[in-house]
């Protein structure tokens, strides 16, 4: 089964196009936090999807690349315009594993955001990433956290009698191919939505691939939800559970 995003270009260009996303309140201040372009530098945004991060890395003046392997995705990029209309982003449709549009050693800094975990020559990818990469660049990769987030083996529960939200893990170690909604809402409706693969690795395989494939881990982050329940005897424990329990992973990696 392919593990593109394509099929949902449509629904997931208008999602990113509304205000109150994960990507635009939660992920996307961080990353501009952490990677502090400057303009000139050039940026990769691997598996760029329909480009959201890309136009943002290049509205602060840095020459940016955006790749993705679905043609639908890519076409929805183009479409929309950057706010540096001086600066625009150049596109390129191919796999993560397979940059050979892009010069050794030419990006300064690789982001990957909520992508290698729908990856699966991640191997391949890492080495690609830091063959682009120049000496010391920066490669970002941001996750559902791998710990927390595991595709059908990890669930909110609420206990009653402690007045407590947890999170249930039911497996953590294993790495799994895992099946998942692209579109989980249509699921509720009734309606049958489209499916890609999921890739559950934990925290000790990515740090594992990425020494092999000649990079060193600098920082991790753990971000969490922006998001606050409605009001009701349940809201403060689900929204400190929120605040405890991290949505997102970040590793900041340097090629060495």
């Amino acid at each position: 089964m392919s593990t593109s995003w394509g099929k949902v270009a449509g629904w997931y260009d208008d999602l990113l196009k509304e205000d109150d996303t994960y990507q635009a309140k939660v992920i996307l201040p961080n990353l501009e936090r952490l990677v502090a372009v400057k303009p000139g530098e050039t940026v990769l945004d691997l598996a760029c999807g329909q480009g959201f991060f890309s136009r943002a890395l290049a509205a602060t003046g840095a020459k940016v690349i955006g790749v993705d392997i679905s043609k639908e995705l890519i076409v929805k990029a183009q479409e929309t315009k950057t706010t540096n209309n001086a600066n625009p982003v150049v596109y390129f449709v191919a796999p993560s594993h397979d940059l050979s549009m892009i010069k050794s050693g030419s990006i300064t800094m690789v982001i990957m955001v909520l992508a290698l975990q729908n990856i699966e020559k991640m191997k391949e990818t890492l080495e690609e990433c830091a063959r682009v990469l120049s000496p010391k660049g920066k490669l970002y990769i941001i996750l559902n956290h791998p710990a927390f987030r595991i595709p059908k083996r990890s669930s909110w529960g609420f206990d009653e009698a402690a007045n407590i939200q947890y999170r249930r893990i039911d497996g953590y170690l294993s790495e799994a191919k895992i099946s998942i909604d692209m579109h989980p809402g249509l699921k509720a409706s009734g309606v049958r939505g489209e499916t890609t693969i999921s890739f559950h690795r934990p925290l000790q395989v990515y740090f594992k691939h990425l020494s092999k494939a000649g990079f060193s881990v600098a920082r991790l982050e753990e971000w969490d939800s922006h998001k606050k329940s409605e009001k009701g005897k349940r809201s403060d424990t689900e929204d400190n559970a929120r605040k405890e329990i991290p949505l997102f992973l970040c590793l900041e990696a340097i090629k060495y």
